[in-house]
C-alpha cells in the first residue's frame, strides 16, 4: 500500500496531477483545498502528498487520494465513514480547508456543509450525526500559509527538503519556519543565509 509519494510535478489538471517519483508515475487525486496549495507551482516542481490508498473488488482501480497533512488524510477516513459518502464522493465535495468542515460539524452547522459539493441537506445531518464529538482536534489544523515567491530559483526547496527528510520536522512546520525565517530577514538570498536565519530563531526559543 502506497501511505506517502514525494516526486516531481509531471501534469494537472482540475481534480488530479500527476508525479514522478522513482521513475514511476503516479496519478493522484486531490481534492480541491488541496489543489489549490500547489498554486504558483511549475511542471518539474518538487512535491509531497499522504496518500489515502483506496482499492476494493467493486473499485479493483486502485486510487491514490492526496493530503499535505497526515491529519487531513485522518480526517477524510471519517468522513468517509459516513453511510453514502465514498472516498470519490468525498474528494469531489472537499473544496474547503478540514478546519471548516470539522468546525461546521461540530458546531452542527448543517448550512455550512450542505455548500459542499454534492452534499444536500440530508447527507449533511448524516455526517453530523455520524461525526459529531469526533472531528474537534482536526478544527484545530493550523491554517496553511503560502510560500512566499522567490523567483525562478527557488532556494527554500533545499532548505525545506533537509529540515523534512534530514531532520523530522513535519512538512507543515518546515514550510512556517521558511515563512517566517524569510519574514525576518527579506534580503536572504540564498539556502545557507535561509539555514542561518532558521536556526537563529530555533536557538532563540
Amino acid at each position: 500500500m502506497i501511505a506517502y509519494l514525494e516526486g516531481k510535478l509531471l501534469d494537472r489538471d482540475e481534480e488530479r496531477i500527476l508525479i514522478l517519483a522513482g521513475q514511476v508515475g503516479y496519478e493522484v487525486l486531490l481534492p480541491a483545498f488541496v489543489m489549490k496549495t500547489l498554486e504558483g507551482k511549475e511542471r518539474g516542481a518538487e512535491v509531497a502528498f499522504y496518500i489515502y490508498f483506496h482499492q476494493t473488488e467493486r473499485q479493483p482501480k486502485p486510487v491514490l487520494i492526496g493530503f499535505n497533512l497526515e491529519a487531513e488524510k485522518e480526517f477524510f477516513q471519517y468522513f468517509i465513514s459516513v453511510e453514502a459518502i465514498g472516498p470519490l464522493k468525498a474528494v469531489k465535495s472537499l473544496t474547503i480547508p478540514i478546519r471548516e468542515v470539522a468546525r461546521a460539524i461540530e458546531q452542527k452547522d448543517v448550512d455550512k456543509l450542505s455548500s459542499l459539493k454534492g452534499i444536500g441537506h440530508r447527507t449533511a445531518q448524516k455526517i453530523i450525526a455520524t461525526l459529531e464529538g469526533k472531528v474537534g482536534k482536526f478544527a484545530l489544523i493550523r491554517k496553511d500559509e503560502e510560500m512566499p515567491e522567490t523567483g525562478p530559483e527557488d532556494f527554500t526547496q533545499p532548505v525545506y527538503h533537509v529540515l523534512v527528510n534530514q531532520l523530522g520536522h513535519k512538512p507543515a512546520d518546515a514550510k512556517e519556519m521558511i515563512v517566517q525565517a524569510l519574514g525576518r530577514n527579506r534580503g536572504i538570498k540564498t539556502p545557507e543565509e535561509l539555514f542561518n536565519e532558521v536556526y537563529r530563531s530555533e536557538a532563540d526559543q
